[in-house]
C-alpha cells in the first residue's frame, strides 16, 4: 500500500505529538516556592519531562535540582536535574539505587519547599527498592513471575507497591511536609494516577491482603517472609486520607486518548 503509507506515518506523528510531555509540562508547572525545588521521577518520559522543566522553569535555577529515572537508551540532556538510566521491564540494580537515592533527597525538606515528581509508564519497573525484608533478587524474580503469567498492570503494580518502600504514596510520605506536585503522563487505561508507575506519591486504598489476593489468584508462589511483610502493619502504604498528603496535588497532563483524538482529528481533515 504505497500510497497509504504517506497518510499512515502522518497519522502516527500526529499521536507522538499530542504526547510528547516536552511541549505540554509548561503549562502545568506550579508557582516557585520559597524554598528550593526539588525534582524526582521516574518512567519511559521521565527524563524528557524533566528537560522540559529546566526550559520553562521560572524560578532561580540554582535552587532547582533532583534526579529523574528511565530506560536504558531514553537519557535526555539536562543540567540541574540528574537522569539516571535502568533495567525496564525486569529491574536492575540501577533503579534499586535510583529509588534509594531519591528517598535520600527527599529527607529533610521543610513546608516551603517544593517537590516536582514526574511520573510515566515504567516507573514501576524503574523504582525497585524493595521494602523492608525482603530480597532484591526476591523481588526481582517476582516481578518476572507476574510479567510472565500475564497479571494486567492494574494488579501487577497493585501487588508492586506493597512490596516496595517508595511506591504506593510512601515517596510522598518521605517528602513531608514539603508540597508534593506531581504531573503524571498515563498510559493505563481509566488514566488512575495511582496505577501510573505504581503510584509513588499516591496511595491507592488497597492493602497488603488485597495484594496476597492477587497473587493467589494466578498462583504465584508466595514465600513466608514475603507474605509477613505482606501482612506487616507497620509497612502498610498510607491511605487517601492520610493527612500528611494534605497539600498534594496530582496533574494529569498526557493521556493515550489525546494521541488517539489528535490522530483521528489529523485522518477527518486528511
Amino acid at each position: 500500500m504505497p500510497t497509504a503509507h504517506p497518510l499512515l506515518q502522518h497519522l502516527f506523528d500526529a499521536a507522538m505529538a499530542a504526547a510528547d510531555p516536552y511541549h505540554l509540562v509548561a503549562p502545568h508547572l506550579p508557582p516557585p516556592p520559597k524554598g528550593r525545588t526539588l525534582v524526582l521521577g521516574a518512567g519511559k518520559a521521565a527524563a524528557r519531562m524533566a528537560e522540559a522543566v529546566e526550559r520553562h522553569w521560572q524560578g532561580p535555577p540554582d535552587r532547582l535540582d533532583g534526579l529523574v529515572v528511565t530506560r536504558y537508551g531514553h537519557g535526555a540532556p539536562t543540567r540541574h536535574i540528574e537522569v539516571i538510566e535502568a533495567g525496564h521491564p525486569v529491574p536492575d540494580a540501577a533503579g534499586e539505587d535510583a529509588a534509594r537515592r531519591m528517598l535520600e533527597a527527599a529527607a529533610g525538606l521543610g513546608p516551603d519547599d517544593l517537590v516536582l515528581c514526574l511520573m510515566s509508564g515504567g516507573g514501576s519497573a524503574l523504582l525497585a527498592l524493595p521494602a523492608p525484608g525482603i530480597g532484591f533478587d526476591e523481588k526481582r524474580a517476582l516481578n518476572r513471575e507476574l510479567l510472565r503469567c500475564g497479571v494486567p498492570i492494574g494488579e501487577m503494580n497493585r501487588v508492586r507497591r506493597h512490596l516496595s518502600a517508595i511506591k504506593g504514596g510512601r515517596l510522598a510520605l518521605a517528602c513531608h511536609p514539603a508540597r508534593v506536585v506531581t504531573l503524571v503522563v498515563s498510559d493505563v487505561p481509566g488514566d488512575d494516577p495511582a496505577v501510573v508507575a505504581s503510584g509513588p506519591t499516591l496511595p491507592d486504598g488497597s492493602t497488603g491482603l488485597d495484594a496476597l489476593a492477587i497473587l493467589e489468584k494466578y498462583a504465584i508462589p508466595v514465600s513466608e517472609q514475603l507474605r509477613a511483610v505482606l501482612l506487616d502493619a507497620r509497612l502498610a502504604a498510607p491511605l487517601p486520607d492520610d493527612p500528611r498528603l494534605v497539600r498534594n496535588e496530582t496533574r494529569i497532563i498526557v493521556t493515550a486518548q489525546q494521541s488517539l483524538d489528535a490522530a483521528a482529528a489529523a485522518a477527518r481533515a486528511a
